[in-house]
């Protein structure tokens, strides 16, 4: 995927995925038809019931990003407020890391943990 995208990655796409974002909605157009275009001379074929198209929200890497900026996944909190109290060492080491994954957005995470 690298080497059929290598003149896209960093510039229009992201390495660690197939994602790709623009400054305004004609921008996103442009690299799309891009994007779309080099699939189509190197004949790659594109899953379209995984594919979103111009959403002004989702979800990369565990964070909702929108034009607001990145915030918390509401659903990975609620799975590590539900989780039971670590009752061993390795359970608390369990839950720092959870707990951790988040910790911008905690205040004084590290006074807390």
């Amino acid at each position: 995927m690298l080497a059929i995208f290598h003149d896209m990655v960093e510039k229009t796409m992201n390495v660690f995925m197939d994602d790709f974002s623009g400054s305004s909605f004609e921008n996103c157009l442009s690299r799309l038809d891009k994007m779309l275009q080099w699939c189509e001379d190197t004949n790659l074929s594109l899953n379209w019931e995984k594919s979103h198209f111009m959403v002004k929200e989702g979800i990369v890497l565990g964070h909702k990003i929108s034009k607001n900026g990145i915030e918390v996944d509401k659903a990975k909190i609620d799975v590590i407020a539900k989780l039971p109290p670590p009752t061993i060492v390795k359970g608390v080491w369990s839950f720092l890391g959870h707990a951790g994954f988040y910790r911008r957005f905690i205040q004084d995470c590290s006074k807390i943990s």
